[in-house]
């Protein structure tokens, strides 16, 4: 069967939306043109000029599983996804037992393919059980198919560990993704550390802990010439320290979470658990900094560091809930109401953070209008408006920062190769 969508406008390479008409085939984009006519051989249908571009992925995931799947699981997470526009996602390492070695990559691999509604990429770990004191199974993982190192969630505290896990991924070709946030400032700390901290009585992670730590990686990969990827970035000065970073030649990438683009750390006032992340919600100066950062092409990618948890571990007093949110099924929306909307970044640069950068930072492709591409599609009505409800999620943690929040902007519509596996808000 061939599927055919009419009216469609998509974003051309000058950033200009164009109607066209989108073939799919065997999986795969057969034609990408005005005019396509309808033959018996085809389903078809009218998107009324709905945007699409090509399939959104989110490089920052935590599926949970194995071993914490009251939290999340592969299937209940690549459903989210799925439900919020995305057609991969790229889970982390931190997991029980940890993603560390081979064996434990293929049975992640395997379940995906078993359950997964959207695609899934892994990361394995940089140090055995996340300790940082041994060298995880690199080698065999990078052979196994792992797009990149990370132990996020931890930050590598040895910079000797660090340069030698460097220089020991780039023998692969591949990135470390760094959690740089120097914990023996930031540990004690339950939110951003400021005005809004004091008046709340609540110990503080001051900025400098991320600055500091994202200092000491671009020095690291300054001179061993590996590509550091820095993980959800969100104060101020560590944007211009990977501005400058840039500037010389480093190899460093960036991404920024939709929630540090969207809220900042007033959203605490009520203690709700639901905005308790690390690194924390900061403050309107970091925001537009963030803002201003994806606009440059300094910070390259959106991603959602969905952290779910089970909703017990977060309904307790909110210096004892663990850090994390869910955000596969508002990041786009998110993205589009407080970053594209009131003009901070163009869409286009906004969907190409979210759709081919990803895939530029690990190697993997996508993200392109080509024919013969995997006919990976996110269809969206930017203008659909519409009041986030956490009990009409498909992931199981119900802990969303977006809950009650109007929203303007959705995902309607979710192909991978060539499969509708999400509908008006539905995931087949």
């Amino acid at each position: 069967m061939k599927h055919l969508l009419k009216h469609a406008q998509r974003l051309d390479d000058t950033g200009a939306l164009t109607e066209t008409d989108i073939l799919i085939a065997d999986g795969v984009l057969e034609a990408i043109a005005p005019g396509i006519t309808p033959t018996a051989e085809m389903t078809v249908e009218d998107l009324h000029g709905r945007l699409v571009v090509p399939g959104l992925t989110d490089m920052h995931v935590h599926l949970r599983e194995p071993g914490q799947e009251a939290k999340e699981s592969i299937a209940s997470g690549t459903q989210a996804a799925a439900a919020g526009g995305l057609t991969r996602v790229v889970t982390m390492a931190n997991t029980s037992p940890v993603i560390d070695s081979l064996a434990v990559l293929n049975a992640v691999k395997e379940r995906a393919r078993e359950v997964g509604r959207v695609k899934v990429e892994v990361i394995g770990a940089i140090s055995q059980g996340l300790e940082g004191k041994v060298l995880s199974d690199m080698g065999d993982m990078a052979q196994g198919g792992a797009v990149a190192f990370s132990d996020d969630g931890h930050y590598v505290e040895s910079a000797e560990f660090m340069r030698r896990a460097m220089e020991y991924a780039t023998t692969f070709g591949k990135p470390i993704i760094d959690h740089a946030e120097d914990m023996t400032m930031a540990g004690q700390g339950a939110m951003h550390e400021g005005r809004c901290s004091v008046e709340l009585g609540l110990i503080g992670r001051p900025r400098v802990a991320e600055d500091v730590a994202v200092a000491r990686d671009l020095m690291l990969a300054e001179l061993t010439g590996a590509h550091v990827h820095i993980a959800h970035l969100s104060s101020a000065r560590a944007v211009e320290l990977v501005r400058a970073a840039k500037a010389r030649g480093v190899r460093v990438t960036t991404e920024v979470t939709a929630h540090h683009l969207a809220l900042t750390d007033e959203e605490l006032r009520q203690y709700d658990t639901a905005f308790k992340v690390a690194p924390p919600l900061r403050e309107e100066s970091d925001r537009l900094a963030l803002l201003a950062g994806l606009a440059d092409g300094t910070i390259d990618a959106i991603v959602t560091d969905h952290s779910p948890h089970a909703d017990e571990e977060k309904d307790v007093p909110f210096c004892c809930a663990p850090n994390g949110m869910s955000g596969l099924e508002t990041s786009l929306a998110a993205v589009l109401t407080y970053a594209v909307a009131p003009g901070h970044v163009s869409l286009a640069r906004a969907m190409d953070a979210m759709s081919a950068a990803p895939g530029r930072i690990l190697g993997i492709g996508g993200g392109v209008w080509a024919v013969g591409a995997p006919a990976d599609l996110t269809v969206i009505d930017t203008e659909a408006a519409w009041t986030v409800d956490p009990q009409q999620l498909y992931t199981q943690s119900r802990y969303t920062p977006f809950a009650g929040k109007r929203l303007v902007g959705r995902a309607v519509a979710t192909w991978v190769d060539g499969r509708l596996v999400m509908k008006d808000g539905e995931v087949k």
